[in-house]
């Protein structure tokens, strides 16, 4: 078959799989997104809080469980995707990993809970969210994204976090019922999961497979590049919340700010599905020619939203949230950065640097990034400026040092690029 034809069914399957993981992930934070207005007023401040505190913690668990298998396994399945023995290994590897991490995790929450007077009474939410998050993290998405087929997997999914949906609708009715929200999210997780473990087995012909501790270990390690890169963006992403919650008892604010972080974190759910596909697509075929197509068509849409929500903030949040959350304009316009710089930093990570072969410069620029956002937090609090307009500052401050790094190696290293555009103009 021609190249060219060739590359266009790759890029048919492609566009596919983007959709398909669009619906997927960004459908669990579109819900969520869409279901806040009614939680906020349903629910009182302080509810609302206690929920952005609890999540804030459930991404450096759901990290901890993944531990970076999302990425590597995902990658070890596009390279095996034919060999249906060796996929069963892969999937009984990371789910024996994934369950020995969820069991210490929850000591851990358990222990971190006791020790923190804080978070000491609303342990048993905690510990809900924490199951629900497990049984999230659970889900082996990466097979059906490394073989780039995931379309069962997101119907399944999707109508079950859809059920999950209503019926917060139908019971949370009063500003107790905010416990209700996990135990349904574990019901709906629960259930997702069943179904995606009989579509494997049936459909997919994948299954638990016997492995060596040898094996195991290497896929660990080669995972662990993977989870440092990613626990170490959650310090600049995930942990202003808390640490707002250990220096202030201001439910107010921790809510304004836990609605504003909702926005943008919608936003950034929205875009990485375009560098989850590309991922295992670039490492496959290299299209660097892509990238840029996908960056001069959605770049311009980003931009001006960007600027629409900035410059309409107050009313947005009003409208939506509630009156009482029109100071969580000020938080998001400072979070608006994020946005901007979000996708082509994702674009500019994995997917591309792995297609060059610079997978460890992906790793180094967050942890350039997380070590500018220590020293920055530290400067704050010693010198008495740490609110969250401050820490909204930082986290854009980061984002966009991450992104500048990406792309100075990208420029630094162009000939590799350059050598691959040659080679294809002649197979052509």
């Amino acid at each position: 078959m021609p190249k060219n034809s060739r590359k266009l069914g790759a890029r048919g399957a492609l566009l596919k799989n983007t959709i398909m993981l669009y619906l997927l992930t960004f459908s669990s934070y579109l819900m969520s997104f869409f279901i806040f207005p009614y939680e906020t007023r349903v629910l009182d401040t302080g509810g609302i809080a206690k929920m952005t505190i609890a999540q804030g913690m459930m991404v450096y668990f759901q990290l901890c469980i993944d531990f970076g298998f999302l990425l590597s396994a995902t990658e070890e399945v596009s390279w095996h995707r034919e060999d249906k023995r060796r996929l069963g290994q892969i999937f009984s590897i990371v789910t024996t990993c994934k369950l020995i991490l969820s069991g210490i995790g929850l000591v851990v929450l358990v222990i971190l809970c006791r020790l923190t007077p804080a978070w000491r009474g609303d342990l048993k939410l905690y510990v809900l969210y924490y199951l629900a998050t497990a049984l999230a993290a659970l889900l082996p998405d990466y097979l059906y994204r490394g073989m780039e087929q995931m379309t069962s997997i997101t119907v399944r999914t999707v109508l079950i976090r859809s059920f999950t949906t209503v019926m917060i609708l139908l019971l949370v009715k009063r500003p107790q019922d905010y416990v209700i929200i996990p135990i349904l999210n574990i019901i709906g997780n629960g259930v997702a999961l069943g179904f995606v473990l009989v579509h494997l087995k049936r459909a997919m012909g994948i299954w638990f497979q016997p492995f060596s501790f040898r094996q195991a270990w290497q896929s660990f390690r080669r995972s662990s590049v993977f989870f440092f890169s990613r626990i170490a963006s959650s310090i600049y992403t995930s942990s202003n919340a808390l640490i707002i919650s250990l220096l202030s008892s201001d439910t107010v604010a921790l809510a304004c700010y836990g609605a504003a972080e909702k926005v943008v974190t919608a936003a950034k759910n929205g875009m990485s599905p375009i560098s989850d596909s590309l991922y295992p697509y670039m490492v496959r075929h290299r299209d660097f020619r892509l990238v840029k197509k996908v960056m001069l068509l959605v770049m311009p849409v980003i931009v001006a939203g960007c600027v629409v929500v900035g410059v309409f903030a107050e009313p947005l949040c009003i409208w939506f949230f509630g009156p009482t959350y029109g100071q969580a304009a000020t938080v998001l316009r400072c979070l608006l950065p994020v946005v901007a710089v979000i996708l082509p930093s994702y674009i500019f990570g994995f997917p591309m640097l792995s297609a060059m072969g610079l997978t460890h410069h992906a790793n180094y620029a967050v942890v350039l990034g997380s070590a500018l956002h220590v020293v920055g937090l530290v400067v704050l609090y010693f010198t008495g400026r740490m609110n969250f307009i401050s820490l909204a500052l930082m986290v854009s401050f980061t984002e966009t040092v991450i992104l500048l790094y990406r792309v100075i190696v990208v420029v630094i290293h162009r000939d590799r690029l350059r050598k691959d555009w040659e080679k294809d103009h002649e197979l052509t």
